[in-house]
């Protein structure tokens, strides 16, 4: 469970990094790295809850 907690605030600290670079500089290739890592970020918090479910049963 901690490997899969660092995996998400690693992919949050990618989604910030280029968050912000799409809304400060208007880059577009950093804002469909941006979407990616949203999406990344959905499927990790998925498996997050399937685990958090299962150790506490």
């Amino acid at each position: 469970m901690k490997e899969l907690v660092d995996q998400i605030n690693a992919e949050i600290a990618v989604f910030t990094e280029n968050a912000a670079a799409q809304v400060e500089k208007g880059n577009k290739a950093a804002g469909a790295r941006a979407r990616k890592a949203a999406l990344n970020l959905m499927k990790l918090m998925k498996d997050f809850r399937k685990a958090s479910v299962e150790a506490s049963k």
